[in-house]
């Protein structure tokens, strides 16, 4: 897998990339779980969601948050990393100019930095995310989030409970205009240790069924 590195507001920013093969190509983003708590890029499920979307011919891309890895920096309790989010969307972009669609995907810590940079980037088509710690993050920013996507949540996750996340759902569920799937997998945790098929089919189901109805 190519190796990229990017220039971010905290140094330099180490990445993953897999082009598409037509300039047309849609863009998909990566961002990995707290980095305090082993988080980073080839994490499971992160390279999980890299392979899903890279094996339907997106041009994807997943990097280490600041002071992961080989990347400069230093923890910044999710301002900074947002920072470097939005650093690495510029780089897909700018990278892929004819991109068809552009999407945002992210495991826990990763789906809340996700969700933000969402709001930020209205130009964008559809999100993943998996496991969003809606307990522990406030997730009010997302009036009105700006486009459907996929909530995917284990149902014997004991670190965000399945109702909190339900509680977030509901309300983007009274807003018009977007969809916003959610999927509770029985039986898994929130590390998806067990469940990883589980991510694969259902998160692939979905981007199949979206590819469909609007073809990349």
């Amino acid at each position: 897998m190519p190796e990229v590195v990017l220039t971010g507001a905290a140094g330099r920013i180490e990445g993953r990339y897999s082009a598409g093969k037509s300039e047309t190509a849609p863009i998909a983003l990566i961002l990995h779980p707290h980095p305090r708590a082993g988080g980073q890029m080839n994490h499971p499920v992160a390279v999980q969601l890299f392979h899903l979307f890279m094996k339907r011919g997106f041009s994807t891309l997943r990097f280490n948050f600041r002071g992961v890895g080989r990347s400069q920096g230093e923890f910044d309790s999710g301002i900074g990393e947002l920072a470097d989010a939005a650093t690495a969307l510029d780089w897909l972009q700018t990278t892929n100019p004819a991109a068809s669609q552009c999407w945002v995907a992210g495991y826990s810590f990763g789906a809340w930095v996700g969700m933000q940079l969402l709001m930020r980037r209205p130009e964008t088509d559809g999100f993943i995310s998996v496991s969003p710690p809606t307990n522990m993050y406030d997730f009010s920013f997302l009036a009105p989030c700006p486009a459907s996507g996929l909530i995917l949540h284990g149902g014997a996750d004991t670190v965000v409970p399945p109702i909190e996340v339900e509680r977030v759902v509901s309300k983007l569920r009274t807003q018009k205009g977007i969809v916003i799937d959610h999927e509770v997998i029985e039986g898994a945790t929130h590390f998806w240790a067990e469940n990883l098929p589980d991510v694969e089919q259902r998160v692939g189901t979905y981007l199949d069924k979206r590819i469909e109805a609007d073809p990349i």
